[in-house]
C-alpha cells in the first residue's frame, strides 16, 4: 500500500492528481472526510465495488454512498422534490448522509436491491472536495468501519497495518474524527433518523 501525505487545509494539487489516478485504474483508496476515514472507488468499477464489499464484509442491502462535490449533480442520481432539495441545500455540505430514491443512472449493483434507494453525501473537507474536483464526477464511498467493530479506526498508522495489502493508497490527512455521518432517510414522506453520527439530525424534525 502507498501512503500519501496530503495537507488538510491546502490539499498539493500534484499529490490530489495522483489519488485520482489510483483511482481511474481501478485502485481502492481510504482518505479523510469531515467525520471518519472513508473507503473510496471510482463510479461504476463492480470489481472495486466487490472488494469494498469484501474489506467491510457488507451484505447486498448495504446503501452505498455517492460522495458529491455538491448538489450539482443530484438530479442525475437521486429523486428529490423541491421540500427535500431545500433541506439538502440548507445542511450540505457536512456530516450526513441522505437515503434518497435513485434514478436510473446509478448501476444497479450500486442500489438497494428492494428499496432502490442509495445514499448521497457531501463532505465538508477540503481533501476530499479537491478529490472530487479532480474526478470530475461523485466517488462510491462507505464509511472506514471495519467488521466487529462499532467505530472508524482515526490514526493513519492504524489504518495502514489494518489494511495493508488491501487497498492501493492511503491518502494521510492527518488524525481522523472518530465519529461516522448521520444517516437520514429521506426517500419516504417523513424522515426518518438511521444512524446518529457527527451531524445534528434536528434540522429534519428526527431528533
Amino acid at each position: 500500500m502507498d501512503r500519501l501525505h496530503v495537507h488538510p487545509d491546502n490539499p498539493q494539487p500534484r499529490l490530489i492528481l495522483k489519488v485520482a489516478e489510483v483511482l481511474r485504474d481501478g485502485g481502492l483508496v481510504a482518505f479523510p472526510t469531515d467525520s471518519a476515514y472513508a473507503l473510496g472507488c471510482q463510479l461504476g468499477d463492480k470489481a472495486a465495488v466487490d472488494r469494498i464489499r469484501r474489506i467491510r464484509e457488507l451484505d447486498k442491502h448495504h446503501n452505498f454512498t455517492l460522495m458529491c462535490r455538491d448538489l450539482s449533480e443530484l438530479g442525475s442520481y437521486a429523486k428529490v422534490d423541491n421540500q427535500v432539495f431545500r433541506l439538502l441545500r440548507a445542511n450540505t455540505p457536512g456530516p450526513y448522509t441522505f437515503i434518497l430514491n435513485a434514478t436510473s443512472e446509478v448501476p444497479r449493483r450500486l442500489v438497494h436491491p428492494k428499496r432502490k434507494t442509495i445514499g448521497l453525501r457531501v463532505p465538508d473537507h477540503r481533501i476530499a472536495q479537491a478529490l472530487l474536483a479532480e474526478l470530475g464526477e461523485p466517488l462510491m464511498s462507505v464509511t472506514l468501519i471495519l467488521p466487529g467493530e462499532s467505530e472508524p479506526p482515526a490514526d493513519p498508522d492504524d489504518i495502514r497495518e489494518r489494511l495493508a495489502g488491501r487497498i492501493e493508497l492511503l491518502v494521510d490527512g492527518g488524525q481522523g474524527a472518530l465519529q461516522s455521518t448521520t444517516i437520514i432517510d429521506l426517500s419516504a414522506e417523513l424522515p426518518v433518523l438511521v444512524r446518529r453520527g457527527g451531524g445534528d439530525p434536528a434540522p429534519f424534525g428526527c431528533d
